[in-house]
């Protein structure tokens, strides 16, 4: 599996909730389906506030992020336990989120999707980046290396939950650990 991902971090604060990751009208799509998880991915993030982030996380008529990775502050993912939230932000092309601390329910939903690597930092970076800086998170030594001042952040291990989201989700890491039948 993949453990190191460089690429531009879309950058948001503390208390992103799932209505601003996945506004409630989108939640009719359904992630099973191909063409919808695909169109899903286009309203990752659409339900932030333009007057606060005027970059948008999915350029309008795309499918697909220009950030690999998302950095955020406190309480990432509060709000309702919707699983779309984290499977929006994956099919849009992204794989990581760091941030200083994550809702209980979207941590849980984005290990049991498998769409993202959910990171906790020990010092805040939202403050500290903007959008389109170049991080290369290394999933093995649990850092973040700013590419255009050297600084290297730690987050916290992901120990057990890893290999879930390497998997791909709860019900792959089943069925390959042999819990449930293939």
């Amino acid at each position: 599996m993949q453990s190191v991902f460089t690429g531009p971090v879309y950058v948001v604060r503390d208390n992103i909730d799932t209505d601003q990751i996945i506004p409630a009208q989108y939640l009719t799509l359904v992630p099973t389906m191909p063409d919808e998880y695909e169109k899903l991915g286009s309203y990752a993030m659409a339900g932030l506030p333009e007057s606060l982030y005027p970059t948008r996380f999915v350029k309008e008529g795309k499918l697909d992020t220009d950030y690999a990775i998302i950095v955020g502050g406190k309480n990432f993912g509060c709000g309702s336990s919707r699983e779309h939230a984290p499977i929006a932000i994956g099919s849009a092309g992204c794989k990581i989120v760091l941030a200083e601390g994550f809702a209980r329910i979207f941590f849980r939903n984005s290990v049991a999707t498998g769409e993202l690597y959910p990171c906790e930092l020990t010092e805040r970076l939202c403050d500290i980046l903007k959008n389109g800086d170049i991080v290369t998170v290394d999933l093995d030594a649990a850092t973040v290396t700013v590419k255009a001042t050297g600084k290297v952040v730690k987050f916290k291990p992901l120990g057990d939950v890893r290999p879930v989201v390497d998997a791909g989700g709860l019900f792959n890491y089943a069925r390959k650990s042999g819990m449930i039948a293939k």
